[in-house]
């Protein structure tokens, strides 16, 4: 009988199959007899109805996650975009590139929410630590973003500028930038509204923001308040989805 030739595809479907045994055991009781169902529904009861009165004393606190998430991803986009460059393989030189690119990976391999503990513990507990702590994380992913809209650049017209004498900041500006620019955006708007959620969060660390006011709902178990507030960043996220998917339709109309 002839066995199946294990092409990429059918390569990849046998370590996800042999991963996820792998990975199974996890999956185990708490050794106690538990209701689960009913554990579920007593939990679901504290949180319906969601209590809105509580709306104006944590407005304020989801227009500061509004800017913590804002002013993070402005300040790792103006940062990323050098860094970016100095990652790319069609701009920089290798000895740099890999240098860049092991300093984003290791960005990239600490939760957000270390990061603010790490701010929070240099900065103090405030919104600019949630900021800082944002803008280093997101420069993590748009460094790596930016860099393969970058590569993914025809390179004819940067080499052709660069032949004519031009340097290379001259070759990026006018030979790459104009051709990536529209991924770049689009990466930049995913990467705000990653950041409404993730900045949400924070605040539980003392970074800022509406997390602030869920850290303190749930440590008095109060939880019609905590569920009123999820209901507010739920609406948030769901509004900037819906511009920021229009927008990068239109930024970068062929991106994913």
């Amino acid at each position: 009988m002839k066995l199946p030739r294990l092409d990429a595809p059918r390569v990849a479907s046998l370590l996800l199959l042999l991963a996820v045994l792998f990975s199974l055991p996890v999956i185990q009781s708490s050794g106690r007899e538990l209701d689960y169902a009913a554990n579920l529904s007593r939990f679901l009861s504290r949180f319906w109805p969601p209590d809105f009165s509580i709306l104006p004393t944590i407005f304020p606190s989801l227009v500061e996650t509004f800017q913590i998430a804002v002013l993070g991803t402005v300040l790792a986009c103006l940062v990323g975009i050098p860094v970016a460059a100095a990652a790319s393989k069609n701009i920089a030189p290798r000895a740099l590139v890999l240098v860049v690119r092991l300093l984003l990976n290791g960005i990239r391999s600490i939760p957000g929410l270390i990061w603010a503990l790490i701010a929070v513990a240099v900065l103090g507990a405030n919104a600019g630590a949630g900021v800082t702590a944002l803008a280093i994380y997101s420069l993590g992913y748009l460094g790596k973003f930016f860099s393969d809209a970058f590569e993914s650049a025809d390179p004819a017209v940067s080499e052709a500028l660069r032949a004519g004498g031009a340097s290379r900041i001259q070759a990026f500006q006018y030979g790459i930038w104009p051709h990536a620019a529209p991924l770049a955006w689009s990466h930049t708007l995913w990467m705000l509204e990653y950041n409404i959620r993730s900045a949400s969060i924070v605040g539980y660390v003392g970074a800022g923001g509406i997390g602030a006011w869920l850290h303190t709902y749930q440590e008095f178990y109060q939880w019609d308040k905590f569920s009123a507030v999820l209901a507010c960043i739920l609406v948030a996220v769901i509004l900037l989805d819906i511009g920021g998917s229009h927008l990068r339709r239109t930024l970068a109309p062929t991106a994913p």
